[in-house]
């Protein structure tokens, strides 16, 4: 871990409040399994790529615990699901947008990381159509479409910043890559959480399953990724623009990185 300066938790600080209150705001009151729509998670991944992997990380980690405290009042659930996936989701992020990848690592990533997504989406969808249609109220056809499109805009926006942004290139890597280990932490950690603290009063009345954990998985990834894509690089390219400083800060963490 870096040794962080007066700036640094200022950005840190920041990043947290920004994240917590845009999260509150945006999510609409949806959810699916206890996980909210989330739309913010354009808001760390912003302070991610322009100051570093650890500023995007904490700030998200702390922003997210003070969102689900408020929100929802579980303190324990976010402490041990939402506070480990948005540190390592957003970690990851910043990571890759100060590498430069080579084509040959970026196409190997892309491979792993739709490798777990599309495994996500078939275990629940296609080998589980029966408790899927149970949780989701949705023929499997339908939800297979619904997240294939999804996941088609994705790839689309990420081969349009790789071609016109190629500055941005790794951070397309990181962002699939970042969401997809986040997803698989709150999937993993909701079922884990549901199996041992679910109570008829409690925030889970009974156990959840595997299958629904899969789909748990897939809504996180699927309606976080789209706005990562879509909004990051125009809003990165238009502050370093603004304060040149954050460009050299960025090239400045590359050099070093190598």
């Amino acid at each position: 871990m870096p040794k962080f300066r007066a700036f640094d938790v200022a950005i840190i600080a920041l990043c947290a409040a920004l994240y917590a209150v845009v999260g509150y705001l945006t999510s609409f009151g949806l959810s699916f399994g206890g996980v909210a729509f989330w739309p913010a998670a354009f808001v760390p991944a912003i302070f991610a790529v322009l100051f570093g992997p650890w500023e995007g990380g904490i700030g998200a980690a702390i922003g997210i615990f003070i969102r689900d405290v408020v929100v929802i009042g579980q303190p324990l659930l976010s402490f041990t699901v939402g506070v480990p996936a948005n540190f390592a989701a957003f970690f990851l992020i910043g990571y890759f947008a100060h590498r430069k990848l080579d084509r040959k690592k970026t196409l190997v990533s892309l491979v792993i990381g739709f490798g777990v997504i599309l495994a996500g989406l078939l275990l629940p969808t296609v080998f589980l159509p029966s408790e899927s249609v149970g949780y989701t109220g949705l023929s499997t056809e339908t939800v297979v479409i619904l997240f294939s499109a999804l996941m088609a805009v994705s790839l689309i926006l990420f081969a349009v910043i790789a071609k016109y942004w190629k500055e941005f290139r790794s951070f397309g890597v990181g962002s699939i890559t970042g969401m997809a280990v986040g997803a698989m932490i709150i999937a993993i950690g909701v079922w884990g959480y549901s199996q041992l603290f679910f109570a008829p009063t409690g925030y889970f009345t009974s156990p959840l399953t595997a299958s629904f954990a899969s789909l748990v998985f897939v809504w996180t990834f699927v309606t976080e990724i789209p706005f990562v894509l879509l909004i990051v690089p125009p809003v990165v390219k238009a502050a370093q623009q603004a304060f040149p400083f954050l460009r050299q800060s960025k090239i400045g963490q590359e050099k070093a990185n190598q």
